[in-house]
């Protein structure tokens, strides 16, 4: 079998893996970052922690809650850079990484979520390029498998098992990236190996009409009961539309449009991934919706659906499928105990099913990162920043309550009451490194990079001192500090210290109230109220 013509673009990619990671010595020598010697990459001593500290944004919280959610931030970056690994270039390995600290294997599904909250630590070690190391192995047809060795060439699945591959996350994590950055040159290397994948999934993982299957391993949700019954939860496909699966390849589709846009590409390379996100978006709305319930549903092969109201669903919010007529129905069982509106949110099952389990049950109720991240920024998109802040709010302070009795974080949460869930790894970072993280900075700071605008939007909730040094910002950092305030509707005064000219947007007051400055390197102090004077304040939005 010959390559795809983008696999035969994949600058990741050589038929020998020895030969894939000479390319990458040979472009990295040609780098910045090449020492003036001339050793190759993997010569390079990986920081420590106690080095990259210096790098790394600095959260100021002054609260004694936040002296808790700082200690807990420290030690998630401590464990991240205690995972750091070489590139084994044997077994295809083209990049230094951080190591999924599972089995030894680096999972597709986890890295895509490590690195969105590694792109705040790229000053002191690029965790992106973790991601490189799934594209040195992707197969000539746009194949890629979702866990690979680390130890010696291999992978842990045969391309035609329904376990071997997914979810398709990678244009989102590489998207992210490119929020925070607005580095062009980074989507560029990606854009094939990443449409390969996805030609590849759209040839080997859909049905007739166009749905998406997947099975538990594949969707990352393992044990979730799915199925129809007699089916093997975490690697039978049941003969089903999953609506997770679904979503992502939309989602995939329309990130891919916009990676498109900013390479300058040619409407052919365009069309066939805009006719797919509209026929995704026919049979998503159309075939996988229950308009009795107001829920998206998996869909068996007789065309109903399956009733089973798990966290996966929500991936059509983040994609932004979800018409705006259903969205307060959509939305409902988040606030509704008896669904998802558990003490920990949200639970990765609705406690209505009857295999809800209160300790978490891996899937059958826990509670993990990277599905309430996805969630929120779902939310986000759809403007529901209360409700979002509401989530990100009680799921910080949960796991926080687990860290204070603790010390460490876990693989996922119970639902119930604040605890690890059953089963779950502790010491992990891994995924839960996006809470005290990522969730911190975004949603309890409220700071959203758009680096390719060169903007920052800042959504302000707290209302005590607090903000973030060496905020990386596209090329640079930014200092950003907030002073304390009486109540969240009183405007704010900023301190915001930059090298570089970027527009902040600001929001307050329950996104009632925002601002829009032009941020300059000579001017440090910038209040809302000051309107003519760098700043624009608006009532009601910009």
């Amino acid at each position: 079998m010959g390559k795809h013509f983008l696999v035969n673009d994949n600058l990741f990619y050589d038929d020998d893996p020895q030969a894939a990671a000479n390319v990458f010595l040979k472009k990295w020598r040609a780098s910045a970052d090449n020492p003036a010697d001339g050793n190759p990459a993997d010569e390079k001593a990986l920081p420590r922690w106690e080095e990259a500290k210096a790098l790394l944004p600095a959260p100021l919280w002054e609260s004694e809650k936040g002296k808790r959610a700082i200690a807990m931030y420290d030690t998630a970056w401590r464990l991240a850079f205690g995972n750091l690994r070489r590139a084994n270039h044997s077994a295809g390995f083209v990049s230094d990484y951080i190591d999924t600290a599972f089995n030894g294997y680096l999972f597709m599904w986890d890295s895509s979520f490590i690195v969105m909250f590694g792109k705040y630590g790229r000053r002191a070690f690029d965790f992106q390029k973790t991601l490189d190391n799934f594209y040195s192995h992707q197969h000539k047809d746009g194949f890629i498998c979702r866990e690979i060795c680390e130890s010696e060439p291999g992978e842990q699945f045969a391309r035609d098992d329904p376990a071997s591959t997914g979810p398709n996350i990678l244009p989102w994590a590489e998207w992210e990236y490119y929020e925070s950055t607005g580095d062009k040159s980074r989507l560029a290397d990606v854009w094939d190996p990443l449409c390969a994948y996805h030609r590849w999934l759209q040839k080997h993982r859909s049905w007739p009409d166009g749905s998406y299957f997947s099975c538990g391993l594949a969707c990352g949700m393992d044990n979730q009961p799915r199925q129809p019954a007699g089916m093997n939860a975490a690697l039978s496909h049941g003969f089903m539309s999953w609506i997770d699966a679904c979503a992502e390849q939309y989602f995939s589709a329309k990130l891919l449009q916009k990676m498109a846009a900013v390479l300058g590409k040619p409407a052919s390379d365009i069309l066939p991934l805009a006719e797919e996100e509209r026929l995704l978006a026919d049979v998503i709305n159309n075939t996988m919706w229950s308009e009795a319930d107001g829920f998206y549903y998996d869909k068996y092969r007789d065309g109903s659906l399956s009733g089973v109201k798990t966290v996966g669903a929500y991936w059509t919010l983040a994609a932004e499928l979800v018409p705006r007529e259903r969205l307060a129905r959509f939305l409902a069982p988040l606030s509704d105990p008896a669904e998802f509106n558990r003490p920990c949110p949200v639970p990765s099952l609705s406690a209505s099913h009857p295999a809800y389990r209160a300790d978490g049950g891996y899937w059958l109720g826990g509670v993990w990162a990277p599905t309430d991240y996805m969630l929120l920024r779902g939310l986000s998109a759809y403007g529901q920043e209360a409700l979002a802040g509401e989530i990100a709010d009680r799921f910080f302070d949960h796991v926080l309550a687990v860290y204070d009795k603790t010390g460490t974080l876990f693989e996922n949460y119970a639902p119930e009451y604040p605890a690890p869930g059953v089963p779950a790894k502790s010491d992990f970072v891994g995924w839960t490194g996006l809470v005290p993280i990522s969730i911190l900075l975004e949603y309890l700071f409220g700071l959203r990079p758009r680096a390719g605008e060169n903007t920052l939007d800042w959504h302000l909730r707290k209302t005590e001192r607090h903000g973030v040094l060496r905020y990386p910002f596209g090329e640079g950092t930014v200092d950003l500090v907030c002073e304390a305030r009486e109540n969240e509707s009183e405007m704010p005064r900023l301190t915001v210290r930059t090298a570089r000219p970027f527009t902040l947007r600001l929001f307050w007051g329950g996104e009632k109230q925002t601002a829009l400055f032009k941020v300059t390197p000579d001017r440090q102090v910038y209040e809302a109220a000051q309107a003519g004077k760098g700043g624009k304040h608006h009532a009601d939005g910009i």
